[in-house]
C-alpha cells in the first residue's frame, strides 16, 4: 500500500536532521560496473532536486584503487557546485587535496581508520602514521577555508581484528577533531553495531568533551541494525546521519561490508517521527528507481520497493 508514514513524535528527539548523502561516492565506488559520468552528474542533480542539501560527489583517490571514480575531475567539471550547500569530495592524501583545490571545491573529507589492520590495508599506513598524513591535509585545507569532515572506519568491529575497543575509537576521533576536522563520521563499516554499542561509544565520546553537533553516524545494514542504530544516535543528540539513496554501496576494502543505510528508509522513519529533513520522499524514490535501472540492479531499500512496487 502506497502511503506516507503516520506521524507520531517521541520526546527527546531532535526536530530536524541533516542527511549526508553518500550514494554518488560511497555507493557507486562499490559497483562492479563503471557508471558514465553523465549518469553520475544526473544522479547528483536528482538527489539535490529531491531536497538533499549535502551530497558527497566523488573521491580523488588514485584510479588504480577505485576505477569506478576515475572520472572525478570530469564529473566536477560537469556539475554546478552551487546547487547544494555542501558537495564534498573524499581526499585520501595531499595529492587528492591538490586536485580538490584545483577544482575550487569548498568541502572535503578524509578517511581514517580506528584499527591497525584496516589502516594498513586501506591507507598503507600504520594506525599512528595515518595522523601525520592527515594533519598536513587538514591543516592546508583549513588554510584555504575548506570545511573538513573526518571519517573513522571500523568503529564497531573489524573483519581482521574482531572487536574494537571504545577507548581506541575515541582516541582516533579526538585526534581528528584536535587536528581541525569540523565533523566526525563514525563508521560501522561492516555493519555489526547494535544500539547498546552505539550508545556506549557515543557516551564515552561525549564524556570526553566532544559535542553531539560535531558527530555524524554512518551505518551499514549487514545485520539489519542500521535504522535501530540511527534512532539510538538520535536519542543521544546526533543530528547528522549518513545514508545512500536506494541503499547503494559497501566497502571495496572490506568484503563482508554490505550496503549503506538506505536514505529512503531513513527518511520514512524520520518523517514518521515528525522530524524535518527537507527531503521529498517521492522524488527520492523515483531517483533511486532510475539509478537502479542505470546500473542494472534492483534497489535494496525496503521503502523504495514498497512505494515503487
Amino acid at each position: 500500500m502506497k502511503r506516507p508514514p503516520h506521524v507520531e513524535q517521541i520526546g527527546g528527539l531532535p526536530s530536524k536532521v541533516s542527511i549526508y548523502e553518500v550514494g554518488p561516492r560511497d555507493g557507486l565506488q562499490n559497483e562492479a560496473a563503471i557508471v558514465p559520468v553523465e549518469i553520475k552528474a544526473d544522479f547528483v542533480r536528482r538527489l539535490v532536486s529531491a531536497g538533499l542539501r549535502t551530497v558527497e560527489v566523488t573521491s580523488f583517490v588514485h584510479p588504480r584503487w577505485v576505477p569506478q571514480l576515475a572520472d572525478a575531475e570530469q564529473l566536477i567539471d560537469t556539475l554546478d557546485l552551487s546547487i547544494a550547500p555542501r558537495m564534498p569530495v573524499l581526499v585520501p592524501n595531499a595529492r587528492g587535496l591538490d586536485r580538490a583545490l584545483d577544482k575550487g571545491l569548498r568541502d572535503v573529507a578524509i578517511f581514517a581508520s580506528a584499527t591497525e589492520t584496516f589502516a594498513q590495508r586501506n591507507l598503507n599506513r600504520s594506525l599512528d602514521d595515518q595522523f601525520a598524513m592527515f594533519e598536513a591535509v587538514v591543516s592546508r585545507a583549513r588554510e584555504h577555508g575548506l570545511w573538513v569532515r573526518g571519517y573513522v572506519s571500523m568503529c564497531f568491529g573489524d573483519p581482521w581484528e574482531g572487536d574494537v575497543s571504545i577507548a581506541q575509537v575515541v582516541n582516533v576521533a579526538k585526534r581528528l577533531l584536535d587536528m581541525g576536522c569540523d565533523e566526525l563520521s563514525l563508521g560501522d563499516t561492516i555493519g555489526v553495531a547494535t544500539p547498546g554499542h552505539v550508545e556506549a561509544l557515543l557516551h564515552e565520546l561525549f564524556a570526553g568533551g566532544t559535542s553531539s553537533g560535531q558527530v555524524a553516524v554512518h551505518f551499514h545494514d549487514t545485520y539489519g541494525q542500521a535504522l535501530a542504530n540511527a534512532l539510538t544516535a538520535l536519542r543521544l543528540g546526533v543530528t547528522t546521519i549518513d545514508s545512500s539513496a536506494g541503499g547503494l554501496g559497501g566497502c571495496p576494502y572490506a568484503e563482508s561490508a554490505t550496503g549503506n543505510l538506505a536514505t529512503e528508509d531513513l527518511v520514512w522513519q524520520l518523517h514518521g517521527l515528525g522530524i524535518e529533513t527537507g527531503v521529498d520522499l517521492e522524488a527520492l524514490v523515483a531517483t533511486s528507481v532510475w539509478m537502479a535501472e542505470q546500473i542494472g540492479k534492483p534497489p535494496v531499500s525496503r521503502v523504495v520497493n514498497a512505494l515503487a512496487g
